[in-house]
């Protein structure tokens, strides 16, 4: 009399399945279950299983086998479909299938039998675990290659960054376009980062309360991706080299800003000596400016409670005891800014000398591009070598490669230094304009407590660091148009009536190391 085997049946699908043609679980529940009643097979239990099948850790195979192992011989086999939905790793399924035997149960694919008593089928066995793992692998590698392909034409194909938002054309196809305010308030954390006035983690936290909304480590990560200036990034891939193309996307920044930044968080600006991480405090506005004539080291600023008050103190940290009270300090600050303070009724005249002074300075500017040009000659006179090194075997193909990469950075930030430099604005007037008006507020806004922008003109009339000594604040450097300004008021006080001559040979009282003329800034117009 021939007896009825006991079957489970096993019903795998992971979730991105579900919309697959002949994997869904009613589908394979009614093929199974169709199977045993031709085969006069009775069915004790249903799993249902949502995992992958990469391994067998997976909850609903294991509360299986545990079932099995202490039931053991109660059940002859364990049924699916297919091999792939019983495992899709030939070592782990050889190993499982061992394991069942020795409970006295049989696995087996109903639509694609082996009787693995019969050593050649394991080859057969090897073929339906292996098959649809290469199946995946290829897909991958095409969606991979599709991807590459796309960032060399110039496509983002990953997740729009901050500022950025992934659509949709008509004919399905993805790209990325700016989002407000995101990318207005990412554009302004380029340039006061670019500017050097404060931290880049500052410019966060202000970013932050503008209505940004990212975190940091995703902040860092955008401010040194190129796509910001139009650029996509394709990383090296086997033989080809990494490489930087032109985007499809709207710009966000300029090529020039986006180095710029690169160079201050690289250390290697003149205005990389930006200020430290510190939280804005009205009532110590040298935060951040002064540095320890001790030690050199940037000056902190916080309170202490006396008897019958808090004091403010400007005080060095790490071993280094020296401090200052930071009321005589503010008011010394005072006084040395009203120096640079412009008289209105003379707005003109600053304006005359200071275009002056600029066009008089700025002739060195032509030795400064005849010296990038001269870099970029030697870079690409590297480059030849290095190819012609190759060719002669002197060098392997993965040096070179590093080689043309480090070079090839270096060419096209010199370009575009070199670009930037052709094309700067020649409107200066009305830039000297707007930033003399800034000056004149500047009064105004240390006294109304606006410190953020009290500190942008601060950081701009000092570019460098200052120092406290002798009961007087100390610098290495002045703006030279707001220095000028100064030399103005001291020559007005001096002489009540002036010639053309003696106004003109005021804009050469300004030092030979450079004229710095604006700052630019969108939402504040323009300050020195």
């Amino acid at each position: 009399m021939k007896v009825s085997k006991i079957a489970d049946l096993y019903i795998r699908v992971s979730t991105d399945e579900q919309a697959d043609k002949g994997y869904s679980q009613r589908n394979q529940e009614e093929v199974l279950r169709k199977y045993c009643m031709i085969n006069d097979i009775t069915i004790r239990e249903v799993i249902y299983e949502d995992h992958s099948a990469k391994s067998f850790n997976r909850p609903a195979w294991k509360k299986l086998l545990v079932l099995l192992k202490k039931q053991k011989n109660k059940t002859d086999l364990v049924l699916f479909t297919k091999w792939d939905r019983f495992s899709r790793n030939a070592g782990d399924a050889y190993q499982m299938i061992s394991t069942l035997r020795k409970v006295g149960v049989e696995p087996q694919a109903i639509e694609q039998p082996l009787d693995l008593s019969i050593p050649e089928n394991k080859m057969m066995l090897a073929f339906y675990l292996a098959a649809p793992e290469v199946e995946n692998d290829r897909r991958a590698l095409n969606v991979f290659y599709g991807m590459r392909r796309a960032m060399k034409e110039g496509r983002y194909v990953s997740q729009a960054p901050v500022g950025y938002a992934n659509k949709s054309k008509e004919d399905g196809r993805k790209y990325i376009a700016l989002k407000e305010p995101q990318a207005e308030i990412m554009k302004w954390a380029f340039e006061e980062i670019a500017r050097g006035i404060f931290n880049t983690e500052d410019v966060l936290r202000m970013a932050r309360k503008k209505g940004l909304s990212v975190g940091k480590n995703a902040f860092w990560l955008a401010v040194r991706n190129p796509l910001y200036c139009g650029k996509i990034f394709v990383p090296k891939y086997k033989d080809e080299e990494s490489q930087l193309v032109n985007g499809q996307h709207e710009a966000l920044i300029s090529e020039e800003l986006f180095y710029n930044v690169q160079d201050v968080l690289d250390g290697r600006s003149r205005s990389a000596n930006y200020r430290p991480k510190a939280e804005i405090n009205v009532d110590l506005p040298l935060r951040g400016f002064l540095r320890c004539p001790v030690c050199f080291k940037m000056l902190t600023g916080s309170k202490s409670k006396g008897r019958n008050r808090y004091y403010l103190y400007y005080h060095c940290f790490g071993g280094c005891t020296h401090r200052m009270r930071a009321e005589p300090l503010n008011e010394i600050l005072k006084e040395e800014l009203d120096k640079y303070m412009p008289r209105p009724e003379i707005k003109d005249l600053y304006v005359e000398l200071i275009v002056e002074a600029y066009n008089e300075q700025t002739k060195g500017a032509q030795d400064e591009k005849k010296k990038i040009l001269a870099q970029l000659k030697d870079y690409e006179g590297r480059l030849s070598h290095a190819r012609d090194l190759l060719a002669t075997r002197k060098i392997d193909a993965d040096d070179y490669r590093e080689m043309k990469s480090d070079y090839a950075g270096m060419i096209n930030k010199l370009e575009v230094r070199l670009g930037s430099m052709n094309n700067e604005a020649d409107d200066i007037e009305e830039l000297l304009k707007n930033g003399i008006d800034r000056l004149l507020n500047l009064k105004m806004l240390y006294e109304q407590g606006k410190l953020t922008e009290t500190r942008e003109l601060i950081g701009s009339i000092y570019p460098e660091n200052l120092y406290f000594e002798n009961n007087a604040l100390r610098t290495t450097r002045i703006n030279e148009a707001v220095q000028l300004i100064y030399l103005i008021n001291s020559e007005i006080d001096k002489h009540k009536k002036r010639t053309k001559s003696k106004k003109i040979s005021l804009s050469f009282m300004v030092g030979d190391e450079g004229f710095e003329l604006l700052h630019q800034n969108p939402r504040h117009c323009y300050v020195f």
